[in-house]
């Protein structure tokens, strides 16, 4: 984790209105850079990763928060509000482009699965809820009544 990524946390969660939606949003785009830093071919280093995170969260908002506590934030509940939050997700794709916010339910849904593989739990509820909801919107509606274009010619233009 480098400074321009804590920089871009922080102003996500400076964004915020009071002190639990910025701890949320903190909570929120940390955890997305996190499970974003997941999808490399390359080994990691969980031990290194999670105390660079540890530290940079100890930091920033001080004892009684981890990365553990992140991700388990944004397993619960309470991480519709944000990511179902206009505000949220234009403060986030405006800071955060590195992360684009059509991944957010891969993330979470990401994050879920890990989470059911701990913890051997449902992961059915809000989040999931949430998850397939997105799922559902972003596919393209059929419509016969839509004329189709001929197929593109074969050879080069």
């Amino acid at each position: 984790m480098d400074t321009v990524i804590q920089e871009k946390v922080l102003a996500v969660a400076r964004a915020a209105r009071n002190r639990e939606e910025s701890v949320a949003w903190f909570r929120v785009a940390l955890g997305l850079y996190y499970l974003a830093g997941l999808m490399t071919s390359d080994t990691i280093d969980f031990k290194q990763v999670d105390r660079d995170y540890n530290r940079f969260i100890y930091q920033s908002l001080g004892g009684g928060h981890s990365i553990a506590s992140a991700l388990q934030f944004m397993s619960g509940e309470k991480v519709v509000a944000v990511v179902d939050s206009p505000r949220f997700v234009g403060v986030f794709a405006e800071h955060c482009p590195e992360v684009p916010v059509d991944t957010i339910g891969f993330l979470l849904s990401l994050n879920l699965g890990v989470a059911k593989d701990i913890s051997k739990l449902d992961i059915g509820g809000p989040v999931l809820d949430w998850i397939e909801r997105q799922k559902a919107s972003a596919k393209p509606a059929e419509n016969p009544a839509v004329q189709r274009g001929d197929p593109a010619a074969s050879g080069t233009l």
